[in-house]
Order: C-alpha cells, then structure tokens, then sequence
C-alpha cells in the first residue's frame, strides 16, 4: 500500500515536473526570408535576435526560402508562421491579383523599397534607355524585386523579358559578382543598405546608380498609382553622393492564417520595444515601427487582430 502510494506520488510528482518543463519551452515561430546574399536574410537574422532577446516565450528561427513568391504559398499552406513579403507581392496576393486574395494578415511593415539599377563605375551607363538590350540581373526567381521591376519597366512602356537580355539567379549573391566581372552589365535592386548595391559600390571599381527620370516616375505613377514615391538618402551606399528619386512600395511580415491572435499581439509588442535595438542591428531596420506598421496598412482590416489590438493599446491606431 505505501508503495502504491509513493509510485503514485512519483508518477504525478513526474507529470507536474513535464507540464513545467513544457510551460517553459518557448514557442518556435517559423520566419521565411529568402536566398542568401539578398536583404531579406539579413533583415530576418536582426528581426529574430530582437525578439528572441525581449520575449523568452518566443524562440523565431529563420528559414532560407526562394523569397517573396514562394513565401506567400508556404504561409497559405501553414508551412511557415510569418514570412517578409516585398511590396509588390503583397499588394498582389492581399489584393488578388491574377489569384484570389490571400487570406493572409499583417504582423510589421518592414521598410520602402525603392527600384534602381546598378551598374560599374567605370562603365557609360547613365540611364534606363541605355540599359536597353544588355544584359541585366533582376534578382532571384523567386525575389518579389523581380516584380516590382516588372511595375516600373512597364510604367516607362517597357518589357523587362522583351527589352532586356533578362538574367534570373539561383541565388541573389550572385548579382553583384556578376556585374562586378561583366557579365551583365546592372543589377536590379531597391532599398537603402541592400547587401548587393553595397557589394558593387565597394568593389574595385566603385558604382553608379541609374533610376527613372522625373517624367519617368510620373508615368509609372499614373500607370500603378499603388506605387509610391520614395528617395533613398545620400551616403546610403559608398560614394552614392546624391539622393536618388524613384518609386517602390513597403515590404511586409506577413502571418500565416492560423497565426493566434495572442502570438501575434506578443510579436507585435517586442517589435515595438525592440525598435531602437533592431535599428541598431540593422541601420535599413529603423523603418520597422509600429508607426510605420499603422501607415503603411493599405487598410486596416489587413492587419492581424492581435497586432491591431497591441496597436490601439499604445495609441498608434484608433
């Protein structure tokens, strides 16, 4: 009797230990970024630490995928729990475009994305019409900055297949060696410190970057007015003297549809008291704030429930 009684009390003494141990084991939150060498990877390292270092509850592990095009299908399909979306893929997947719309919800804005190429220093390339016909790297398959150069070219009444010699990559590091040892002679990219117009700007023989003319931006407005105007400051890139005017849109991190509300009022909340430190982390970063997730919604029923929640707590959102 009195071993029936201790193999009991051992045994609820062991479940109550397991339901501890369990309580304690943070929750695995799965973040696709995309191939490496691109911004989204970098981007996504710096979102991770940030949280992982303000909420314990909350281990973020990141995830190589083939970028924003594939993103959106594995969060449709539970394969990953919040992924980075560039602008252009969101706006079609949220708006259903050539799909029906995603059922998928907003958990950050990111940062502006504006479009520009890159091309050698010591080349004669100085704008977009000379570009024509040559050989050009748009970026991975799968990157949505291979969208949103589809939206600019065609704005200027252009094809990027047609006019181009257009060069897809397995991976987005590639690009910039390549323009460096001339095999193509730009580079698509956007954003302020993105790792490939960094690469080139630092190579041996320096970089120069070409975006749309005035009387370009406007036609590419009045074609895809979901396209805002956007500059990228002077000094973002080495010897990048100038601010250069073009248009882009805000990438998102997008939740998977079965996402609780509770998860992501708690992502949403280490966002926003991480600011300062992932702005540290990462100086193209400091655009990831609640102020900025509440601007740039294209509606505020795309926002997830448990972010919008957070949001009205701290007044960022009626």
């Amino acid at each position: 009797m009195i071993i029936g009684i201790w193999a009991g009390g051992l045994a609820a003494a062991l479940c109550a230990l397991s339901v501890s141990t369990a309580k304690a084991q943070p929750r695995v939150v799965a973040l696709g970024t995309a191939t490496p060498g691109g911004g989204f990877p970098v981007y996504g390292e710096a979102v991770a630490e940030t949280i992982n270092a303000l909420d314990p509850t909350l281990r973020v592990e990141t995830r190589h995928t083939k970028g924003s095009t594939e993103n959106v299908p594995m969060l449709e399909a539970g394969q990953l729990d919040i992924g980075l979306v560039q602008g252009e893929v969101a706006h079609e997947a949220l708006s259903g475009v050539g799909r029906p719309p995603a059922n998928l919800r907003i958990i950050a804005a990111m940062y502006g994305t504006p479009g520009m190429f890159v091309v050698r220093g010591d080349t004669p390339y100085r704008t977009v019409a000379e570009l024509k016909g040559k050989p050009v790297a748009f970026g991975a398959r799968g990157s949505g900055l291979v969208v949103l150069a589809r939206y600019v070219l065609d704005g200027l009444g252009l094809d990027r297949d047609r006019d181009f010699q257009a060069v897809f990559l397995d991976q987005a590091g590639d690009g910039p060696k390549m323009v460096m040892d001339g095999r193509v002679a730009a580079l698509w990219g956007g954003g302020t410190g993105w790792p490939g117009f960094t690469t080139v700007a630092r190579g041996p023989h320096g970089a120069r970057f070409i975006a749309p003319d005035a009387d370009g931006l406007r036609a590419i407005q009045a074609k895809h007015p979901f396209l805002k105007p956007m500059t990228i400051p002077a000094g973002s890139y080495p010897g990048q003297d100038a601010a250069i005017a073009s248009v882009g849109s805000w990438s998102f991190i997008l939740a998977a549809p079965a996402l609780p509300e509770d998860l992501a009022y708690r992502l949403a909340r280490a966002l926003h008291r991480g600011e300062a430190d992932l702005a540290r982390r990462l100086p193209q970063a400091r655009e990831t704030t609640a102020a900025n997730t509440a601007a740039a919604a294209p509606r505020p029923e795309l926002i997830h429930p448990g972010v919008l929640r957070y949001l009205r707590e701290i007044g960022a959102i009626r």
